[in-house]
């Protein structure tokens, strides 16, 4: 995810689009952790793009 697209979402987008990808972000997890997780970089690039949409959306509120 490029942080140009993520600028040009709303706050709300923003956290529902958080909120998924946390989700997401257990999921793989909870499948690390079963042995059954089979491209484990997967992980690494999720958790950088939930910090770029929380730092896209800390930016937005303060701008407000």
């Amino acid at each position: 995810m490029k942080i140009a697209e993520l600028f040009e979402l709303t706050q709300g987008e923003l956290l529902a689009k958080a909120n998924a990808m946390e989700k997401e972000l257990f999921k793989l997890k909870f499948q690390h952790g079963i042995r059954q997780l089979e491209n484990t970089s997967k992980l690494s690039l999720l958790k950088k793009d939930i910090a770029r949409v929380n730092t896209v959306f800390t930016m937005k509120k303060k701008n407000v």
